[in-house]
């Protein structure tokens, strides 16, 4: 017993922790969270309090009142903490597989499939909308990143759907905060086993390519990789 109480005692702290630790996160962004937190508590619990005392029950209004105010003020804390953390992590390398990595259940994501010397990167995802590509960098270079990668899983699961998107500000773009948004949009047409068939296909591939044998030694002089060879990533 006293085993589980220390367990559970740890646990609230070390929630607690974590709560701080997103205040001050949050608030090197947004200056004005305090304000706002106590505002909306303040506001929400006073207007029940108010609404007790007009129908004659105050106690019963202002807990209900009190507990509602809790609730408002998560709620209001956890939404400016995420637009924190996106505002935060916009424009940062990997950051669009940092959203992908907390999509949910029913993705398998592999991040950098495609990489050019420019540290542009495509990510794919791969779930019942069918297969995303997700690239991140300059708008321009990425395009034909991503051209690629979409025909070769063309090539390789031709009846499968693949959607692209690139990440960032700009007409066309879909912006870091609304990415996970945009992808439970799609309409999802695979089943649960056909999703497992290609994640297997896809992963086939790549232990493939992994296991490659590559001639050892020094390249002879003149002689030129043959087209359609493998790119940099």
């Amino acid at each position: 017993m006293a085993r589980k109480e220390t367990a559970a005692d740890a646990a609230n702290t070390g929630r607690l922790k974590q709560i701080a630790l997103t205040y001050k996160m949050t608030r090197r962004a947004d200056k004005k969270i305090g304000l706002v937190l106590a505002a909306v508590g303040i506001i929400t619990f006073g207007v029940f309090l108010a609404i007790g005392f007009l129908i004659g029950h105050p106690i019963y209004l202002g807990i209900l009142g009190f507990l509602l105010a809790f609730l408002a003020t998560a709620i209001v804390f956890g939404r400016r903490a995420e637009r924190a953390a996106f505002g935060q992590m916009e424009g940062q390398p990997g950051a669009a597989a940092a959203v992908l990595d907390n999509i949910g259940r029913g993705w398998t994501t592999t991040p950098a499939v495609a990489m050019n010397r420019s540290q542009d990167v495509v990510h794919r995802a791969v779930g019942k909308a069918g297969i995303v590509l997700i690239a991140e960098g300059n708008p321009n270079r990425v395009k034909s990143l991503l051209a690629a990668e979409k025909k070769k899983m063309n090539r390789i699961v031709a009846d499968v759907p693949v959607h692209d998107v690139i990440v960032g500000p700009g007409e066309g773009q879909v912006e870091l905060k609304k990415l996970r948004t945009t992808m439970l949009k799609f309409p999802r047409v695979l089943t649960g086993p056909q999703v497992t068939a290609t994640n297997d296909r896809l992963r086939a591939l790549g232990d493939l390519m992994s296991n490659m044998p590559l001639p050892k030694g020094p390249m002879p002089r003149g002689m030129k990789l043959p087209k359609g060879g493998p790119k940099a990533r």
